[in-house]
């Protein structure tokens, strides 16, 4: 069975850490400024953020969907060819 992974773009988008290996970041919310393999980061509060993908679940606010950042541990633009 093949998962499907989350297909579109992260960057812009408003998101929420809602579950984490680090219980520090869980309610950590901002904009997403860059996208890596293995890092997503954030700004909020004028700060950027960096966070593993395999450590975190987020929401995305816009679209009120959970993804578990280990389903996306490609690099964004392998991810969006599909």
């Amino acid at each position: 069975m093949k998962v499907k992974t989350f297909p579109g773009e992260l960057i812009g988008e408003a998101i929420t850490v809602v579950k984490s290996s680090n219980h520090a970041l869980e309610g950590m919310s901002g904009k997403v400024v860059d996208e890596t393999k293995s890092t997503i980061k954030i700004e909020s509060s004028g700060k950027i953020n960096t966070l593993l993908k395999n450590a975190i679940a987020f929401k995305i606010i816009s679209k009120g969907i959970v993804v578990d950042g280990r389903t996306i541990l490609k690099r964004p633009e392998d991810r969006l060819k599909g």
